[in-house]
């Protein structure tokens, strides 16, 4: 074969491979991965080669190191002693703990005001629309402000208090007080007789699902799950002998001229940081959280409503029976995105020195200038908890989804 026969047969195959959208997608695909690769490589080795010349050494190793410094609110032990790792670890817990409170706050809230917001009542309507309109348009930081120097400052003195629900809570400007269980020896049974009554809770209700599918009848699982979670712990309270009482505030009044106020170490204490944090994230979500609801109600066709009031179902039922369950398969996709947005909109603590894992981790930041890694684990821990987060969602709407028979 000659030369230009052979030309003219490889041209061919060429343009037919150029025009191959197979081939075509292959060649993209390895050509970007190169160019990541490559920008990948570009920054690690000039951050590499930045912190050589500063002589910033990298690495976990500081974490080991004393922290020096104080956190007004810990769940777990920790002095000016502990180390950078037990502070920023204090700061997670904090971060959690808010994250987890405000989830179900938000919940709560936003159910009842996306309710109230399709109520034939006028007055509640209005109310609820007037509710949603208000805080989706007010930035959240400004709520965070609002209720930290608005109104958490303008309650009583270190010196006074307002005391509330039998005198049993109390709250000034140090925070909100309250009687602290304290656990002695034996008490684990108590636990352990909590979490058997959760799981008894659970199984009543599967077997009550199963029973009402098969006969119709309806068995009254709240009442129970409640009276299980409840009554189980309390059992083994008295079984074991109560092995747990309650350390109540301790309020000192000498005098208006001489030094009055609660008692250290008495009583658990909420911090205004953590007071404020946790109602703008709960009532800025629940705000978003009641529009969702409000569509996936909105979502059921009306006929369902009609046929249950056919079967002689009242409001209350027909909402809680037929209609938000049906709602959920709406609901849940965009409800994960509002947990998502509460988890790492906690960040915004850092306004009002809340220790969180933002605020505490800023300070190792300043201290040992690890700039890399402490960012990396703020990456990590909201990615973390992200995806977690997800991953619960998505397996609960598989189990609300609609199952065809």
């Amino acid at each position: 074969m000659s030369i230009q026969e052979q030309d003219s047969a490889g041209a061919p195959a060429r343009a037919s491979l150029l025009n191959d959208p197979k081939a075509r997608g292959l060649f993209y695909q390895a050509t970007l991965i190169i160019a990541l690769v490559a920008f990948g490589w570009f920054i690690v080795s000039n951050t590499v080669e930045n912190l050589e010349r500063q002589n910033i050494a990298s690495g976990f190793g500081f974490l080991q190191n004393t922290a020096g410094f104080g956190i007004i609110q810990a769940l777990v032990d920790y002095t000016e002693t502990s180390s950078y790792g037990q502070a920023i670890l204090v700061g997670f817990f904090n971060t959690l703990l808010v994250a987890v409170i405000g989830i179900f706050l938000a919940t709560i809230i936003g159910f009842v005001v996306g309710i109230a917001r399709l109520s034939n009542n006028w007055v509640i309507s209005r109310l609820a629309y007037c509710y949603v309109e208000l805080i989706r348009n007010v930035p959240l930081l400004l709520q965070i402000f609002f209720w930290y120097f608005a109104v958490l400052r303008a309650v009583p003195g270190k010196r006074d208090k307002w005391s509330f629900l039998f005198d049993t809570f109390h709250l000034n400007i140090a925070g909100l007080r309250g009687p602290q269980p304290i656990f002695e020896e034996g008490s684990g049974i108590i636990g352990w007789a909590l979490v058997l009554a959760i799981v008894l809770a659970f199984a009543v209700a599967r077997w009550s699902r199963k029973r009402q599918e098969a006969t119709g009848q309806q068995f009254p699982v709240f009442l129970t799950g409640l009276g299980l979670i409840i009554g189980l712990p309390l059992i083994a309270y008295l079984i074991a002998g109560m092995p747990m009482h309650f350390n109540y505030p301790e309020f000192v009044e000498t005098g208006p001229m001489l030094r009055r106020g609660f008692t250290l170490g008495s009583g658990f204490n909420l911090i205004p940081e953590f007071l404020a944090l946790t109602l703008a994230l709960s009532i800025y979500t629940a705000a978003f959280i009641a529009e969702i609801v409000r569509a996936g109600i909105q979502a059921v066709s009306h006929g369902q409503s009609e046929a249950a009031h056919a079967l002689g179902l009242r409001n209350g039922p027909t909402l809680r029976l037929v209609i938000i369950p049906q709602a959920m398969r709406v609901i849940i996709p965009p409800l994960t995105s509002q947990y998502l947005n509460l988890t790492k909109n906690s960040s915004l603590a850092v306004a009002i020195a809340f220790p969180d894992l933002v605020s505490v981790g800023g300070t190792v930041l300043n201290q040992t200038g690890q700039a890399i890694e402490i960012i990396g684990i703020w990456m990590f821990v909201y990615l973390t908890l992200s995806l977690l987060t997800s991953a619960f969602m998505n397996w609960y709407n598989q189990r609300m989804a609609l199952v065809e028979r």
